[in-house]
């Protein structure tokens, strides 16, 4: 495989993430104020897409492991995203959003748990470490996000709801397009053997299951954070209305710096110190976010907020690859999961709990699990250095 093969992979990777960013981040709105329907239907929308995505994960990860070849399953993705913009630039109606639209964005959106299970493959063929191309492929997708939501917006605003189906199915062809010229065909792994499939179920299973508590702690803290902040800073802050626009900016350009410096932390570090270390991070930038009283305040919030954001979306899913070497689409899969179910109850709990008390809260809520999750982490570090110490002592009895 030439050197030229990740370059092409990652636009790939950039182009599909674009799509999927523009139908993720305008649904809720199409809903709402295009279709005119009550608010809860988002949940409902919301609720059969994460599940499509996750049945799609799965299935993908294990065949996968399994030895197939994951050229298809991008092919699927990109076909099923296409369908369901084409399906509702002819046809849009909430019936259309319920059916081809949640299971073709759904099985869209699976594309990313793949294409990051077949960065790790190109990464080791181009002799790159795993964890340098994590940071390459988050990079790509916080730039595809940066792009593809703002395209959405624009496109309604300008010309019409209608019209970003349209525009979404033009973008979804050249994703078809670059996966039929550049995806590699022959990136099938070899299968798991027994032996190893005893290895996976043994010693290292829970350490695998608290890596994922440990992210899914986290990310509910970041999505909690991330729902209740615009509306916090302009109805009980106070300011304008263009502020969580600015705040979403800053920290999204934080966030790239700080993905590029993942691979330096994990030489330096190791994995668990520097995800230990972005942990505390995330419970000091989340309480000050809940108390930013001006925009100075809010710009340092946001920037802190990029920069351990940015570090943990890389060195996470570095770090449940890590602990599932012999099937890691398993694992990668494993971590989109639990993301995605994470953003899933962000939502409705954010609601809930800002009904009950106010958007502050809920954002000292989210301060609360970053707590947990350093506490998970710590925890699974000293039962690992614990067994350790008694594997220690047992050979040397021995």
């Amino acid at each position: 495989m030439t050197k030229s093969i990740p370059v092409a992979f990652l636009s790939l990777l950039f182009v599909g993430t674009v799509c999927n960013s523009m139908a993720v981040s305008f649904m809720g709105f199409y809903i709402v104020e295009s279709l005119q329907r009550a608010p809860w239907n988002i949940s409902v929308y919301t609720g059969v897409f994460a599940l499509v995505v996750i049945l799609s994960n799965r299935i993908f990860a294990k065949q996968m492991d399994q030895g197939a070849n994951p050229f298809p399953m991008i092919g699927l993705a990109a076909l099923g995203y296409c369908m369901a913009a084409f399906a509702l630039s002819m046809s849009p109606s909430f019936l259309t959003v319920a059916t081809a639209g949640v299971i073709g964005f759904g099985l869209g959106s699976s594309a990313m748990s793949t294409m990051f299970s077949l960065g790790g493959d190109i990464a080791e063929r181009n002799s790159i470490k795993r964890s340098t191309f994590n940071a390459y492929m988050r990079a790509t997708t916080s730039t595809s996000w940066m792009i593809g939501p703002a395209l959405s917006f624009i496109v309604a605003d300008q010309f019409g709801p209608e019209v970003v189906f349209q525009a979404a199915f033009a973008i979804g062809l050249i994703w078809l397009a670059l996966w039929w010229r550049t995806a590699p065909r022959d990136a099938a792994r070899i299968p798991v053997s027994a032996a190893q499939e005893k290895v996976i179920k043994g010693d290292r299973h829970p350490e695998l299951w608290a890596a994922i508590l440990f992210v899914f702690c986290l990310a509910l803290a970041h999505s909690l954070t991330f729902s209740a902040l615009p509306i916090f800073f302009v109805r009980e802050v106070g300011l304008p209305a263009y502020a969580p626009g600015l705040a979403f900016s800053i920290k999204t350009f934080a966030e790239l710096f700080a993905i590029f410096t993942t691979p330096y932390l994990i030489a330096r570090f190791g994995l668990r110190t520097a995800l230990m270390g972005t942990a505390q991070l995330a419970i000091v930038a989340i309480l000050v976010l809940a108390t930013v009283r001006s925009f100075p305040h809010m710009f340092f919030g946001a920037a802190a907020e990029g920069v351990y954001f940015g570090l943990f979306s890389t060195l996470a899913i570095s770090f449940v690859q890590s602990l599932s070497k012999n099937r890691p689409a398993h694992a990668t899969a494993m971590y989109w999961n639990t993301m995605m179910v994470a953003l899933v109850i962000a939502g409705p709990a954010a609601g809930l709990i800002a009904q009950v008390s106010d958007f502050q809260s809920v954002i000292f809520t989210g301060s609360a699990f970053a707590v947990a999750s350093a506490a998970i982490l710590g925890w699974s570090s000293y039962q690992r250095s614990e067994s350790q110490k008694r594997d220690k002592t047992c050979q040397s009895d021995k």
